[in-house]
């Protein structure tokens, strides 16, 4: 019996995942339609944390502006669908049609990014460079690290919320839509994910 019922959360778990990638991997009809207007509305909440061009986001919590419309509605989806395990998160999306989720991720993909840190130590944003090369990190994020559809924008995030988000991926903690995320952090010491935060957040 518990066979059969994990056999089918996995089965379930994974129909869902499938749906949020073609939601977010169109370019689709409905991504076509989405409302930036609308989605200003709904993501009014989100500013307190999230931040805005104005405004940096909380300590450990992502910046959304300027992020990919496509990686913005597939992070929602995996959150509305308890998919990810985000407790800060929890219920925060629920009763959003997959509608509302594209709306709000036309809103902040059009945000501008806040305007760059003043603050930078040149040692350690070295050898996040050097960290960033040996790992690869160009091949998916791009050269600039601007990222791409599903890929995310992570030049100019939120220094300690990388930390967080690589120290995750190193311990198993968090996958993205596959695993070469946690594979690409394998091993990487706290010293290496924090200059790797500080090179990319400063980008």
């Amino acid at each position: 019996m518990f066979r059969v019922r994990a056999w089918r959360t996995s089965t379930a778990r994974h129909a869902l995942f499938l749906l949020g990638m073609a939601l977010a991997c169109g370019p689709s009809a409905a991504q076509k339609s989405a409302d930036p207007a609308r989605g200003a509305a709904k993501a009014a909440a989100c500013l307190a944390c999230h931040g805005s061009a104005e405004k940096p986001a909380q300590a450990g919590v992502p910046l959304l502006a300027g992020q990919h419309h496509e990686f913005l509605v597939l992070q929602m989806f995996y959150l509305r669908e308890g998919l990810r395990d985000v407790p800060q998160m929890a219920g925060m999306l629920k009763g959003y049609a997959d509608r509302d989720l594209e709306d709000v991720a036309a809103y902040f993909a059009r945000q501008s990014l806040p305007g760059r840190k003043s603050s930078t130590n040149g040692a350690l944003r070295a050898r996040g460079e050097d960290v960033a090369k040996s790992r690869g990190c160009n091949g998916c994020h791009l050269d600039d690290y601007s990222g791409q559809k599903h890929v995310p924008r992570i030049a100019s995030q939120g220094e300690d919320y990388l930390v967080l988000a690589l120290q995750s991926y190193r311990d198993n903690k968090r996958t993205g839509t596959d695993t070469s995320m946690n594979e690409a952090m394998y091993q990487v010491s706290d010293a290496d994910i924090a200059a790797l935060a500080h090179f990319l957040a400063h980008r």
